[in-house]
């Protein structure tokens, strides 16, 4: 339990969120000036964002947990390892920080601050895609925190980092991420239209992995050990 006040709490979701997406827009428009490859763009726009995923919750996590993530905070909050009051204030916060995020990264760019992106993302397979992604950041962050908690940051920045490539959408996991997504007409934005199907399906792979690893992380007591104290 973090012992740090919810309006710390708050400011670090808002700030780690708009400095992840951010990074998202802001590699997507240098690698997308930089290169014609499609291939290589993408890979200029996949290791920022993994790297700073490991940055960001390596020095937020300590306060809020840096979730920086609606559907993270939704399992949290189900779990309840946070109250449902403070995950809600999670959510607006990680929205706003995210929309601010691409603000920045387009005035650092000299771009208009605000923008309607045109990118279609739509159907089954990135739905699918979505699906999956969740879950797969859900099942790592879980089994991430029994098993070896100091590694996190580094198990989501690799699970991401994997995800933008093994994925048909390149895993944006992350409702925030994906509504702050549709105020940019760059390379990593996606139709405000989109959208619904995108955060349904992310929520979906959320609650999946959560039942999932909940239900695979539970450890068997030693039966031995218990008839041991019960003879004793």
């Amino acid at each position: 339990m973090s012992t740090y006040d919810l309006t710390r709490r708050l400011t670090a979701e808002a700030l780690g969120t708009a400095l992840l997406v951010a990074t998202v827009v802001g590699s997507g428009i240098m690698a997308d000036k930089l290169t014609d490859d499609t291939a290589l763009a993408l890979l200029g726009n996949t290791l920022p964002t993994g790297a700073i995923l490991v940055v960001l919750i390596t020095i937020l996590g300590p306060i809020s947990g840096a979730h920086f993530n609606p559907a993270v905070s939704l399992v949290f909050a189900l779990r309840r390892e946070i109250n449902s009051s403070d995950a809600a204030s999670y959510i607006v916060a990680q929205i706003v920080g995210g929309i601010i995020g691409t603000i920045i990264a387009h005035l650092m760019f000299d771009l208009s601050a605000i923008q309607s992106s045109l990118t279609v993302r739509t159907g089954i397979a990135q739905w699918l895609a979505e699906a999956v992604a969740t879950f797969g950041l859900v099942a790592t962050i879980l089994a991430g925190i029994k098993f070896a908690n100091s590694s996190v940051p580094w198990l989501v920045g690799l699970y991401i980092t994997a995800a933008y490539w093994f994925t048909a959408s390149t895993s944006f996991a992350n409702p925030a991420v994906a509504i702050a997504r549709s105020f940019t007409n760059t390379f990593s934005g996606i139709r405000p239209i989109d959208l619904p199907g995108f955060i349904v399906a992310e929520l979906v792979g959320a609650l999946i992995g959560m039942i999932l690893m909940t239900w695979l992380l539970r450890s068997q007591p030693d039966t031995k050990t218990q008839n041991r104290k019960a003879r004793a």
